[in-house]
C-alpha cells in the first residue's frame, strides 16, 4: 500500500504533530489511512491495521481516519465510539481547564484538602462558626457572564470531589437504573466548571455569543455532518450520492447559518456580516486553546487584513473559482472538460452545486473545483500549498471550525451562491403549493422557555493515570468532568386541527424565523424565507373531516438528547465482556443527531417575537427507499441508505425559491407568531452568600430546576 510505503520511507505527519483535516498533505495521508481500515477484508485484518496505527501514525489522523472507517463500513452499523469531544477535550474546552485536567493526581488532591482543612482548624480556634470548612472563593465579578455560574455560589476553578451524581438533563433515567448505579458507585469522580472564551486582551462583543459558538453538541454536530460525507469520499462507492449529499451539504449549511443569526438577534446584533477576501476582518478571536502537544492555537487580531499573508497564487485560486461558479450560475449551464453539458436552470442541479462548495470528488470538474475548499481553510490559517508541520488553527479542523465568528462569514458567502442558484429556478405557483381539500385551520403552541442549565461533560480522556493495574488487570477507577452551563429549553408541543375532505396521507413541516430585525423591523416574507429554520417534519394518515394533531418537541426525529458518556460506555463493555450485563444494541444514539436542547435561540426576558410556518402537504414516496425502511434509526444514521429523508421534495420546500406573495398564501398553510421567553437560571443567586450553603455546589438548584420545572 502507498501509505506503508510513506511510512516506511519517514513522510508521513510524525506522531505529536498538529493535524488539520483540511490541510491537504494531512487531508491526502488520512485519506491513506482510512482506505487500510475500510478496505481490510475482515475483522481481524482491520483489528490489526488498527492496532498498527494506534502505534506509529500520528493521533489525530488516527481518529479521524478510525472514525470515517467505523461510520462508513457496512459491518460497522451501530458499533459505538466515544463522543468526538471526550476523545480530545483539548479541541472544547479553554487551555486553563485542560492544563488543570492533564496535571490532576488523586494523592495531591487528598494531601491539599488536609492541608487546607488543618489550616481553617487553625484560623478557626476559639471562634464560634456553623459551617467552618465552607470554601469561600475570591470573586471576580467584572465581565461577569450568566454561565460563570460557580461564582455566585462561592466556588472557585479547581478540581472538586463528586460523592451524589453527575450532571445531566436525563439523569432521573439513569438513578432508576441498576446497573448504571453499580457502574458509578466504584467510581472517584472530580469535577471543576469551565468557563467559555471571553475577552482578555482583543475586546470583542462577539464574545456574548460565545456559549453558543464554542457549545460542545453545536460543534460536534458539525463534526460529524462532514465525516458523514466527508469531501474525500466519493458518492457512487460509498452511497452518498442516493443522499443527496451535495445539496444537504449546502442545505445545512444554510440552516446553521439561520440558527445563528437568530441566536445574534437575541443580544441585539444584525445579520452576519459580509465577507471579502480583500476587507478586513473586523472580529478577532483568540480560542485560547492549546493542542494536545502543548502548543497554543493561533490568534487574529480585530481588523485583520487576510490579504496580508501575501500568498497572492493561493489566494487567486481561491477568488478564481468564486468568481468561476458566480459566472455559471448566471450563465445557466456549465460544459466540463470531458465536454458534458450541465443545465444549471434544472432544480436537481443544485446537487453539483453544493459538491462544488464542498469542494468534493464528486465535484462535475476536479480539473478546477476540488480543492479550493481545502485552499479558503488553509489561506485563512497562513498555511501553504504542501506545508505539512502547520500551527494549530481553529479554521483546519471541523470540531474547531464553528468557535470562530470569521466561519459564519465566510460560509455565509457560500449560501449566497446557493441563493443565487435559487434566484433562477421559477417561482412556486398556487396550483404546486395548493393541498386540494385540505385546509390547516389552526396551530396551537406551548410556551416556549430557554433557559441555561448545567451539565457534566466526561473529559476522563486528560487524566494522566485514570488507569491502575490492579490484581493482573487494568482498572479504570477515576473520571473527570467539566461541568458547564449550556443553553437549554423546556419542552414544547404544539396542536395543529386539520380539516380535510378525505383519508389521505400527508407529511407536516414546521419551521420557526424571527419576526424583527435588530432595528425592531418588521423583515418582510421576500426577504425572511432564507431565516427559516425547519425544526420538524413527519408522516401523518389524515382521516377525513377534522383531524386534531398533538407532537411534542421529544418527536422531533432529527435531534437527540445527552449522549452516553466515555466513562459508562466502557465500564457497560467491560460488565457485557465478564458476562454480567446484556449490552443492549439499542443504546447507540445516533451521532449524526442536531442538539435538542439548541432548536430554540435563547430570547428574551420579556419575549422575544418570532414567528413559526406549518404545512402540510401531500405524501410522495422518496424514489430510493421509504424513509428509514432500510436501517434502524436507534443505532444508525443511515448514511448512503438513500432512506434518510420523508419524500423527495426539495430541502427547505416551500422556501427554497424566492416568493410570489400573490401566489403563495394556500389554506393548508399557518403562520403562528409565538415568543421565546428567557429564564434566568441564577436569579436566586444574585444575593451575594444568597444561601446558606455558600461555597459549595448547591444540589437543590439542580434538583428543583430539572424535577419540577422542566421535566414534563
Amino acid at each position: 500500500m502507498k501509505f506503508f510505503e510513506a511510512h516506511k520511507m519517514h513522510s508521513l505527519l510524525p506522531k505529536g504533530e498538529f493535524f488539520g483535516a483540511l490541510v491537504k498533505s494531512h487531508a491526502k495521508q488520512a485519506r491513506g489511512l482510512f482506505n487500510m481500515f475500510y478496505y481490510a477484508k475482515d475483522f481481524e485484518i482491520f483489528r490489526q491495521n488498527v492496532a498498527w496505527a494506534r502505534m506509529h501514525v500520528n493521533e489525530a489522523m488516527f481518529v479521524f481516519a478510525l472514525t470515517l472507517a467505523v461510520i462508513h463500513r457496512p459491518d460497522f452499523q451501530g458499533l459505538m465510539l466515544p463522543s468526538i469531544h471526550e476523545i480530545f477535550p483539548q479541541f472544547f474546552f479553554n487551555s486553563k481547564f485542560v492544563y488543570e485536567a492533564e496535571k490532576f493526581d488523586y494523592e495531591m488532591w487528598m494531601k491539599m484538602n488536609m492541608y487546607e482543612k488543618e489550616y481553617l482548624d487553625v484560623y478557626y480556634k476559639g471562634h464560634s462558626q456553623s459551617n467552618q470548612y465552607q470554601t469561600d472563593d475570591y470573586v471576580y465579578l467584572k465581565d461577569w457572564k450568566m454561565w460563570q455560574w460557580w461564582k455566585l455560589m462561592g466556588l472557585g476553578e479547581h478540581w472538586y470531589g463528586e460523592h451524589k451524581f453527575i450532571l445531566r438533563e436525563n439523569i432521573y433515567e439513569f438513578n432508576q437504573d441498576t446497573k448504571w448505579q453499580q457502574i458509578m458507585k466504584d467510581l472517584k469522580i472530580w469535577w471543576m466548571p469551565v468557563d467559555y472564551t471571553r475577552d482578555l486582551d482583543l475586546y470583542n462583543p462577539e464574545s456574548k455569543l460565545s456559549y453558543f459558538t464554542e457549545d460542545l453538541g453545536w460543534n460536534t454536530y458539525w463534526y460529524y455532518l462532514n465525516m458523514d460525507y466527508s469531501f474525500f469520499l466519493d458518492g457512487t462507492t460509498f452511497g452518498l450520492k442516493n443522499d443527496r449529499r451535495g445539496e444537504l451539504w449546502i442545505y445545512t449549511v444554510h440552516q446553521l447559518l439561520s440558527r445563528y443569526y437568530m441566536e445574534r438577534l437575541s443580544h441585539g446584533y444584525g445579520k452576519i456580516p459580509e465577507f471579502s477576501w480583500y476587507q478586513q476582518i473586523e472580529m478577532g478571536y483568540d480560542p485560547q486553546m492549546i493542542y494536545y502537544n502543548g502548543i497554543g492555537y493561533s490568534y487574529r487580531k480585530n481588523y485583520y487584513e487576510l490579504e496580508s499573508y501575501g500568498n497572492y497564487e493561493m489566494l487567486d485560486k481561491i477568488t478564481g473559482f468564486m468568481k468561476r461558479i458566480h459566472n455559471i450560475i448566471d450563465l445557466g449551464y456549465y460544459k466540463t472538460t470531458e465536454g458534458q453539458t450541465i443545465d444549471l436552470r434544472q432544480p436537481e442541479s443544485i446537487e453539483y452545486i453544493g459538491n462544488l462548495l464542498q469542494g468534493n470528488v464528486d465535484s462535475m470538474d476536479k480539473m478546477f473545483y476540488q480543492f479550493w475548499y481545502m485552499f479558503a481553510h488553509m489561506y485563512t490559517a497562513d498555511v501553504d500549498f504542501h506545508q505539512m508541520e502547520v500551527y494549530p488553527n481553529c479554521m483546519l479542523n471541523f470540531e474547531t471550525q464553528m468557535r470562530d465568528p470569521l466561519f459564519y462569514m465566510m460560509y455565509k458567502s457560500m449560501v449566497e451562491v446557493y441563493f443565487q442558484f435559487m434566484h433562477y429556478l421559477p417561482k412556486y405557483t398556487r396550483e404546486q403549493l395548493m393541498m386540494p381539500g385540505v385546509n390547516l385551520k389552526h396551530v396551537d403552541v406551548t410556551e416556549l422557555i430557554t433557559y441555561f442549565d448545567l451539565v457534566d461533560f466526561d473529559v476522563t480522556n486528560l487524566l494522566n493515570d485514570k488507569m491502575i493495574f490492579h490484581e493482573g488487570k487494568f482498572v479504570w477507577d477515576k473520571s473527570l468532568y467539566a461541568r458547564q452551563m449550556r443553553l437549554n429549553h423546556k419542552p414544547f408541543s404544539y396542536t395543529y386541527t386539520v380539516e380535510s375532505q378525505k383519508a389521505e396521507k400527508v407529511v407536516i413541516r414546521a419551521f420557526i424565523a424571527p419576526k424583527f430585525d435588530e432595528f425592531g423591523r418588521m423583515i418582510s416574507l421576500l426577504e425572511n424565507r432564507m431565516n427559516f429554520m425547519e425544526i420538524d417534519e413527519f408522516i401523518y394518515d389524515l382521516k377525513a373531516g377534522s383531524n386534531v394533531i398533538y407532537r411534542k418537541s421529544q418527536d422531533f426525529y432529527w435531534t437527540v438528547k445527552d449522549r452516553t458518556t466515555y466513562s459508562e460506555l466502557y465500564h457497560y463493555v467491560m460488565l457485557a465482556f465478564d458476562g454480567k450485563y446484556e449490552f443492549p444494541l439499542d443504546m447507540s444514539e445516533p451521532h449524526c443527531g442536531f442538539p435538542d436542547r439548541l432548536v430554540l435561540p435563547q430570547g428574551w426576558s420579556k419575549g422575544m417575537p418570532m414567528q413559526m410556518f406549518f404545512m402540510v402537504m401531500p405524501y410522495t414516496a422518496p424514489a430510493i427507499h421509504e424513509q428509514f425502511s432500510t436501517f434502524d434509526y436507534s443505532y444508525s444514521c443511515g448514511i448512503g441508505s438513500g432512506a434518510r429523508f420523508i419524500d423527495d421534495l426539495p430541502f427547505g420546500y416551500p422556501f427554497d425559491r424566492e416568493i410570489d406573495e400573490y401566489e403563495f398564501f394556500v389554506p393548508n398553510m399557518y403562520f403562528k407568531d409565538v415568543a421565546i421567553y428567557h429564564v434566568d437560571t441564577m436569579e436566586p443567586y444574585y444575593k451575594h452568600k444568597g444561601y446558606s450553603n455558600y461555597g459549595h455546589f448547591d444540589y437543590t438548584f439542580f434538583h428543583d430546576y430539572y424535577t419540577k420545572q422542566f421535566k414534563l
